[in-house]
């Protein structure tokens, strides 16, 4: 599999290089300097984080997608390549109201993955419910695992 990266069964203790990389690339430092320069524009985009796993006859992705409505978030599989696409609209800001924090984030994000070869593209399953994002996208059956029964002999002695 391309670009997905498989989660250890248990969490180590030790430093993980790549869960570090994943933070740095999500950190803004201009987002902190912000207050510096008085009121400016919102962050232009948001990544909202994927959980993406296999069992034995599927691939399954979730990611917490609250605020997105059905009609905002568009996937597409052309090929191995899976595309997901939303936004998440700006709330109207109140000119009365004093903000303190506004740590919200809001506009558009894509994230594309590549998928194994053997997946049945006819049959994914999609579903937006309480915020969250399911997507099954089940393998062909000839390329599932399957058991191998292991017959014994007695040997002659």
């Amino acid at each position: 599999m391309a670009n997905i990266i498989k989660k250890p069964e248990t969490q180590p203790a030790e430093w993980d290089p790549f869960r570090s990389m994943r933070e740095w690339m999500r950190w803004d430092p201009f987002r902190e300097m912000a207050p510096l320069f008085g009121r400016v524009e919102r962050e232009a985009g948001w990544m909202p984080a994927f959980e993406v796993r296999e069992n034995p006859d599927a691939y399954v992705f979730k990611a917490d997608l609250p605020g997105i409505e059905e009609k905002d978030l568009e996937v597409s599989l052309t090929g191995n390549r899976l595309q997901v696409t939303g936004k998440r609209e700006q709330e109207q800001e109140s000119k009365k109201d004093t903000y303190y924090a506004y740590e919200r984030s809001f506009g558009s994000f894509t994230r594309t993955f590549t998928l194994p070869e053997g997946i049945d593209a006819e049959h994914c399953k999609s579903e937006l419910k309480d915020g969250v994002w399911t997507l099954v996208v089940p393998k062909k059956p000839e390329m599932q695992a399957k058991k191998i029964p292991v017959a014994t002999t007695k040997s002659k002695s």
